[in-house]
């Protein structure tokens, strides 16, 4: 039996299609019977298709140089050799 860990491990190329048959076949009997793998699943499926229906579009410059001074700021506050550990 398939177990949640091994599907989440496997999630990507299921939801890629890249997977072989068998493999696939036994990831989707493990969706159809565990709602908590379903729920991850469907939500992961519903996110992407948002995500890859979006334009890109341009900052505003007036934001991009904001962002850009506000990034070069914490940099410079953090000084040389300090790790956040992110």
């Amino acid at each position: 039996m398939l177990t949640c860990k091994q599907f989440l491990h496997e999630l990507n190329e299921y939801l890629d299609e890249t997977l072989d048959p068998q493999t696939r076949a036994e990831l989707q009997k493990h969706v159809n019977e565990c709602p908590n793998c379903w729920v991850v699943c469907d939500t992961t499926q519903k996110t992407l298709k948002v995500y890859k229906g979006m334009e890109a579009m341009a900052v505003p410059a007036d934001i991009e140089s904001r962002l850009m001074a506000a990034l070069a700021k914490k940099i410079k506050d953090k000084g040389p050799g300090r790790c956040s550990g992110a």
